[in-house]
């Protein structure tokens, strides 16, 4: 398997993929190795995360150098990815012992009524590329807390960054058979899918995820989705700095190359406000720096894969013809690397791809709507359902309307971001379960009743 630059095309390294036999073997160790984690003191595995923390701090400049060469981002942003990494692994490692420690619920006469947590046991994380650090942490970090084994398959386009993750984990002290590696693309998912293990963690579309969906449900394991969204975002009247609120809004759209689960896909604007809004937004995003991610002050990197290049302009061209009007970018850029120009469409409708499809690149559709009630009725004209942003001075008004849509997460006032405190949860297709908060520390365990008379 070969490991390519997006940015300059050339070819890295090369991998030997995992095979039938070698899945199998890194299975057996993993099966005899979680027996034995399992038995380790809570505070003793959390202590081991806390020097995984420890280090990738100390080796971030190794760990950001290696993210950016697979995967595209700019070197500032695969810093700052780690570092956000850090920051949800210090929630774990803070509050784990509070939420997987005996409950005892009932305690009169002669009975004690108690909850344990255990751990599910061999898990799988068929993690994703774009963000491999922030969404690897979100699965294997409380697994391992848990006292759970893990087979973690990072994306093909991300697995020198997951090879990294499995040196520093080690060298923490996670046991060789407690943590192990995937390595390959479909074919070694396929047979993931296929082994005997006990719960299953992806992140990545929607349609990758209903395949596995279908395929581990007959196993009767849990199985937690992370899927894409086509996020929508409000910015009604009476916003007071328009001018920052469309900085803002941009870099909600288009951090990350728009490479995110939860990147804005999608703007209704305020009549009232509309042509200066997008004046502002067109501005900013026309002072993006687009180069080399290893170039200081780059801003969009290269993509990761090639194939969404002809992906974005078939967006663009459909939007087109449908009447939308081209205020910059559209196309690749040629030369060397995987480079697409940040794009803003408007006058565009729901009848296009552009708002109705993923698009998973730095590719955004802004419309014009005349009140609240229109607003609110096109961002719940979705399939997915991962978050959405209301813009707006008054936070009755917001919450008024975020209340009616169907979303994983609310924002007012800010977009695109993600908290270690609070559940990340998907609806509709952009998938189910909950990854973060307590809700996704006692995901990775199974809860056991203790009826205790005497």
């Amino acid at each position: 398997m070969q490991i390519i630059n997006p940015a300059t095309e050339a070819i890295i390294t090369t991998l030997t993929e995992d095979t039938a036999e070698s899945l199998q073997g890194k299975y057996k160790l993993l099966q005899k190795g979680q027996k034995s984690w399992a038995k380790v003191p809570l505070k003793k595995r959390i202590s081991i995360i806390a020097l995984f923390s420890e280090l990738i701090a100390e080796n971030i400049e190794e760990l950001a150098s290696t993210l950016t060469s697979e995967m595209g981002k700019p070197l500032q942003q695969s810093r700052n990815e780690v570092n956000g990494a850090r920051a949800r692994i210090k929630y774990f490692v803070e509050n784990s012992q509070k939420y997987l420690k005996d409950e005892t619920v009932t305690r009169q006469d002669n009975l004690t009524e108690r909850i344990s947590y255990e751990p599910l046991g061999v898990v799988c994380n068929i993690s994703a590329w774009n963000y491999p650090f922030l969404v690897g942490v979100n699965v294997f970090i409380p697994a391992l807390i848990g006292g759970n084994a893990v087979f973690y398959k990072p994306s093909e386009f991300s697995t020198l960054t997951g090879l990294k993750i499995e040196k520093y984990l080690k060298q923490a002290g996670v046991p060789d058979n407690v943590f192990q590696v995937a390595i390959g693309a479909k074919e070694v998912g396929e047979q993931l899918l296929d082994m005997p293990l006990d719960g299953y963690f992806f992140t990545g579309s929607y349609r990758t995820g209903l395949h596995i969906y279908n395929r581990v449900a007959p196993k009767m394991v849990p199985c937690q989705l992370e899927l894409g969204g086509k996020d929508p975002l409000y910015v009604a009247d009476d916003v007071n700095d328009i001018a920052s609120v469309a900085a803002g809004t941009a870099d909600g759209a288009f951090y990350n190359n728009g490479q995110s689960c939860c990147a804005v896909e999608r703007i209704y604007v305020h009549e009232k406000v509309y042509d200066r809004y997008v004046e502002e937004f067109v501005k900013e995003v026309k002072s993006y720096t687009i180069g080399q991610p290893t170039e200081s002050g780059v801003y969009i990197g290269a993509l990761s894969r090639q194939s969404q290049i002809a992906f974005l302009e078939n967006q663009v061209q459909d939007a087109l013809k449908k009447g939308a009007k081209l205020l910059t970018g559209g196309k690749g850029i040629s030369g060397q690397g995987y480079f697409f120009e940040p794009t803003v469409l408007v006058e565009v409708t729901h009848k296009m791809s552009v708002m109705q499809e993923e698009s998973f690149g730095p590719i955004i559709g802004i419309m014009k709507v005349k009140d609240d009630k229109e607003a609110t009725r096109l961002m719940q004209d979705t399939e997915y359902g991962l978050t959405a942003a209301v813009y707006t001075a008054d936070k009755k008004r917001a919450e008024k309307i975020l209340k009616e849509i169907n979303a994983g997460t609310g924002y007012w006032n800010c977009c695109d971001r993600v908290s270690a405190p609070l559940p990340w949860s998907g609806r509709k297709h952009s998938g189910f379960g909950a990854t973060l908060s307590h809700a996704g520390i006692r995901a990775f365990v199974k809860p056991k009743a203790w009826h205790l008379r005497g």
